[in-house]
């Protein structure tokens, strides 16, 4: 009689012992792939999160302006500090040669010319500011613009100006003898942006009389792997030697930290899922184990005399041994294809969509491992049942 027989005849005398061989495969690989079905949802649900976090983190950062400023090298701070503009200049075409040397420490490139004049037509001192378009970052992604281009004709105006002068969108002005459109009123800031007026840059180069030149140019400092905030300055120097940098050290730094706080809240949040799938898996597999050797061994002793018979005509110990851990395949197999749908779904079920995607790898892996385990954990039995004295076992019955 051929092993894969004695298997089927052992199975059909033994259904229980059977079913609950399989039952413990079955929920072993069902707690397995459920977890890790649920674990590969929470980790791509929560890689979506934390994108969209750190996409936030990106966003509210830049809503702290523009960090460096590059200016003049001969350009007095003092004087800059005390009027809020420089009065030296230095050619437009310096934001071109910074864009085309694509410094990775830097984004948002804006040229501007402001100057603090007294505007005419109404009586007040304001802060000009020509501004153009920012300057793409050469062989970079084009990023959304901090400030957005004035078109020419047209003023934004800052919040203590149009407030006081009672100014609203589409009125008509006068600035230094030219007409522009009001298109924009800004809310208040609390800065001097509040008695600030924004033309195009190319307008105010000509009613200043400083075609062609602009007196700063303001850039964001970007957080990237290897940028440190104090080697900004010298980059910048090298490319533009005739110039000087001013940092914004406490708006850099928030910056920095914020960026650096949702990266670490994405390697967190990795290195728990990565843990809680170490202890989980190892712990399964042990209970597995031990459960079906437990049940092999009930098994073996529940069939001593039944042993005893085979090895007494005939069966060679090694004939005994391949009928146990051949059961014990066929075990591993059953309990591992239905513990697969079953964890599967159950994972499905409690994960939402993220988690209904089929794993051919995990499949494979359990369908192969199962029987494995099966097979080793009921080693141990199998070898003690086909070395059993066939004449002690039927001269004790």
């Amino acid at each position: 009689m051929s092993v894969w027989r004695l298997v089927v005849k052992e199975i059909r005398h033994r259904k229980l012992n059977f079913v609950l061989s399989v039952l413990s495969v079955l929920v072993a690989v069902a707690t397995l792939v459920g977890a890790l079905t649920l674990l590969d949802a929470y980790g791509r649900r929560t890689g979506l999160e934390l994108k969209k976090l750190e996409d936030d983190y990106r966003k509210i950062t830049i809503k702290l302006g523009f960090n460096v400023l590059v200016l003049p090298r001969d350009q007095n701070l003092a004087e800059v500090y005390a009027d809020d503009y420089a009065s030296k200049t230095m050619p437009e075409s310096y934001v071109k040669k910074l864009s085309d040397a694509s410094v990775m420490t830097i984004n948002h490139l804006l040229p501007i010319l402001q100057q603090k004049l007294k505007w005419p037509e109404r009586e007040r001192t304001v802060i000009l500011v020509g501004t153009r378009g920012e300057i793409p970052i050469l062989h970079r992604d084009s990023k959304n613009p901090i400030i957005t281009a004035v078109q020419p004709g047209t003023m934004i105006v800052g919040y203590e100006l149009h407030r006081s002068m009672k100014l609203e969108v589409g009125d008509k002005v006068k600035l230094l003898g030219r007409d522009f459109t009001v298109a924009r009123c800004h809310e208040e800031r609390g800065s001097k942006d509040d008695i600030s007026i924004w033309i195009d840059l190319a307008e105010a180069q000509e009613m200043l009389g400083k075609k062609g030149l602009i007196n700063a140019i303001m850039a964001l400092s970007c957080h990237c792997e290897g940028a440190r905030l104090a080697g900004i300055r010298g980059e910048i120097e090298k490319i533009l030697p005739d110039t000087q940098v001013i940092e914004f050290a406490s708006q850099a730094i928030t910056r920095a930290e914020t960026r650096s706080r949702a990266a670490r809240h994405a390697h967190e949040a990795q290195a728990g899922r990565e843990a809680f799938a170490a202890v989980l898996v190892p712990v399964v597999i042990l209970g597995c184990a031990v459960w079906i050797a437990v049940l092999a061994f009930h098994n073996v002793r529940d069939r001593k005399v039944e042993i005893g018979v085979l090895r007494a005509l005939g069966m060679h110990a090694r004939g005994v041994l391949g009928v146990f851990l051949a059961r014990a395949v066929l075990t591993g197999l059953a309990g591992a294809a239905v513990g697969y749908v079953v964890g599967f779904l159950a994972g499905t079920l409690f994960g939402g969509p993220a988690a209904a995607r089929l794993d051919p790898l995990l499949l494979m892996l359990v369908i192969v491992l199962a029987p494995v385990l099966a097979a080793v954990a009921s080693w141990i039995p199998a070898l003690v049942a086909s070395q059993q004295d066939p004449a002690l076992v039927l001269r004790e019955e």
